[in-house]
Formats: structure tokens, sequence, C-alpha cells
């Protein structure tokens, strides 16, 4: 088997908010024989969409005519043979992931069989899932919801429970007092009035979901050390799962310090890639719970190599999924398959109809737990109609 061609996919949506700025970008890896792989590039967020594209049009030329099959000669030579890659980088490893799983998606339908089974087979059959970032409301709804008073999020969170879920995750901290995200300082020594309103906000939702319901505090690293370890301590009272990226991701010294301050279990790494950024973590014992995003840390051919290297040090796994529906799918199948696999999250927005609708299968928890897909590769495909409505360059 060969590879003839490489798609790259701007996919088409209709969020009409801030959101727009979403922007799911795709990999289809045709071959002579027909069978054709799906992978994304984790950029759909925040900034870099317009570069993980063109990343995946640069990668793509150098694998036409190789055997889709070996994907690890393939992963070898986009990292060692393009001379930026073995520097590593967001952009660059986004665009490598998006062609590995691809690749993988091919050699499960080659071979007749979900992913999974090609990483070992299924540790386990129910995945639980978590409601993530609540803050901007829950449900199928308006993707517009910017929440500001406790109570909100505390209604917030009980939508959540009544679907089922019993774990959630909130950045209490972000959204200020006139409903702005992200727009306040949070470095250095805060006051107690902000402090206070991150905590009032948790602590609503502690009192509304009562003690097992596990609560995620997302920090999204807008708080540096000093900030971190001063809300840390705070929130320490409300049971608090686990603390994520309360510190910049490429500075384990700076975790650690954290980690030796704050009372509660750290977690990070949708903003760490490849096995080497992982390395110093692991080492100092900074994260207690991983989070890469297969679709930027390197494929799903480094993940599974992430997540062994995390089982050595008693380090769990929850991947972070913030992306298109095939992220999801690839999510599922290694969390299907690593025995160190904690929770899966959901993120809101995979909830939303311009998401859903992007791609042939519609994979959603039932009262907070996924089944397995089962269909041969990643199981998660674009609908045609979608294809026709994006723009693609074609690389052959």
């Amino acid at each position: 088997m060969k590879i003839t061609s490489v798609d790259i996919i701007d996919v088409a949506n209709d969020f009409s908010s801030a959101t727009s700025k979403w922007r799911p970008v795709v990999v289809r890896i045709n071959t002579d024989e027909g069978i054709t792989g799906f992978g994304e590039v984790g950029l759909a967020y925040g900034v870099g969409a317009s570069a993980g594209f063109g990343m995946a049009k640069d990668l793509a030329k150098i694998i036409i005519g190789m055997d889709p099959m070996k994907n690890e000669a393939i992963w070898d030579k986009m990292q060692k043979k393009t001379f930026w890659g073995q520097g590593g980088g967001t952009i660059f490893s986004a665009g490598m992931s998006g062609i590995d799983i691809a690749l993988w998606d091919i050699k499960g339908k080659a071979l007749n069989t979900p992913i999974y089974q090609l990483l070992g087979g299924k540790t386990r059959d129910k995945i639980r899932a978590y409601a993530s970032q609540i803050q901007f409301g829950w449900g199928d709804g308006s993707d517009k919801a910017m929440l500001i008073e406790p109570k909100q999020y505390a209604e917030a969170a009980l939508i959540a429970v009544s679907e089922g879920y019993d774990s959630l995750k909130v950045d209490a901290i972000a959204m200020d007092e006139k409903g702005n995200w992200n727009q306040r300082n949070l470095n250095g020594v805060l006051s107690d009035r902000t402090l206070r309103l991150g905590y009032n906000r948790l602590k609503a939702i502690r009192d509304a979901v009562g003690p097992d319901v596990d609560i995620i505090a997302e920090m999204h690293s807008f708080t540096d050390t000093t900030a971190a370890i001063q809300f840390g301590r705070m929130i320490e009272e409300l049971g608090i799962y686990y603390y994520e990226e309360p510190v910049m991701p490429l500075n384990p010294k700076q975790m650690k310090k954290v980690a030796d301050n704050v009372r509660i279990p750290i977690a990070a790494g949708e903003r760490i890639y490849t096995r080497w950024g992982y390395r110093p973590f692991f080492e100092d014992g900074s994260i207690d719970v991983i989070q890469p995003d297969i679709c930027t840390c390197g494929g799903l051919t480094e993940v599974k190599k992430i997540c062994d290297m995390a089982h050595v040090y008693d380090v769990t796994v929850q991947i972070h999924v913030c992306g298109g529906p095939i992220s999801t799918a690839a999510a599922l199948q290694v969390e299907a398959a690593i025995p160190n696999f904690l929770i899966h999250e959901l993120h809101r927005y995979a909830l939303l109809l311009p998401n859903t609708k992007s791609c042939k299968y519609n994979y959603l928890p039932s009262k907070g737990v996924y089944e397995v897909p089962d269909l041969p590769g990643l199981g998660q495909e674009l609908t045609e109609e979608t294809i026709k409505a994006s723009i693609i360059e074609t690389v052959k």
C-alpha cells in the first residue's frame, strides 16, 4: 500500500460568536488501495490554526509514496529529517499529530479492527467522563454563555449532575465581575477580593452538588506561581479532585513549587509535547495527572509512549480533548487501551451542533459514561457535506 495524496481540510462550521475562531483542521490521507484515514491537527482554539494547516501541508509532501502501515518510520522521518522536527513546538507537533492519527486510521481499516486493538486491546469497556468548562454554561444550547455569579456556577453544575456526570471542571477565577473572560492580570500576589470571587464560585458548586461529585479546578496557566499557591491553598478545603495548569506548562521547577505547597494533585499536559517534553515532569514528580492532547503531542504513536512512561512514575492519564469529533474518537481509542487511564474530558463545545454535525458519528456519553467505539480504525470521519463546504488543499 502507498500514500498517493493528502488532503488538508480547514473544516467548515457555523459557530457565530467568539467561538467563530474555532477552526478544526483535518488531514485525510489517501492510498492506492482506496483506503483513507482521517486525523486532526489540534489547534481548533486559540491562535495557530492557519499555521497548523500549513505545517500539515509541508509534512504531507515528505510522506507521498510511503507505506502508510509503517507509522513508526513515518513519525521518525517527520521528526528527524525535517531539521525543525527535533526542536518540536506546538505547530510542528500538531502537524505531525494530524498525519499520524490518519495513518493509524488507515491501519485499523486495513486490518478491519479498532485502533484500541492495535494498542494492546481493551483494559476497560466503560469510560468515565467529566463535564468540562462549565464557566461557559452547560448543555447543547448557546455557545455565548458567560457565568458571573456563584449561583450561576452552581446551576450549571447541577445541570451536568442531572445528566449523570459525577465529575466536572471549571475555571472559577478567569471570568471577572463583568463577565469578561481572561482580561485581567492574575500574576503575582492577588487581592483577597479576586481570590474570594473564585473561591465563592467553587464553594457554591460544592454546596450544590455535595461531596460525591469530583470538582476539577482549571487555571489555564493564567496564574503564576505565587497566585497559584495562594488560590490553591484557599480551595484545598473544598475537596478538589485535581488542580489543572496552575502555572506555565513549560516550567517544571515552578510546577514543582506549586506541587510542594498545595495539597491538591496537579494536572497539566495539553501544552506539553512528545515524551521529551514530559520527561522533566516525570522525573521531578510535579504532575500527578498528565493531559496529553493526541492532536498536538505527536499523535497516537507518541501518546502511547507518553502514557507508558507515565505509568512507570505512578502518573495517571486524562487525555486532553478540545477539538472536533475526530479528536474525541482518538481519545476514546487510547483511553480504552491504557491501564493508567483516569477520566475523559467532555468539553462543552463537543455538545454543540456546529461540531457534532461535521462528522458521521456523534459519540456522547450516557449518564457520564462512554461506550468504546468498535468500528474499524478511528471510527470517525468527516461527512461528505462538511468536506464539500470546507477549504481543501491536496498534496500529491
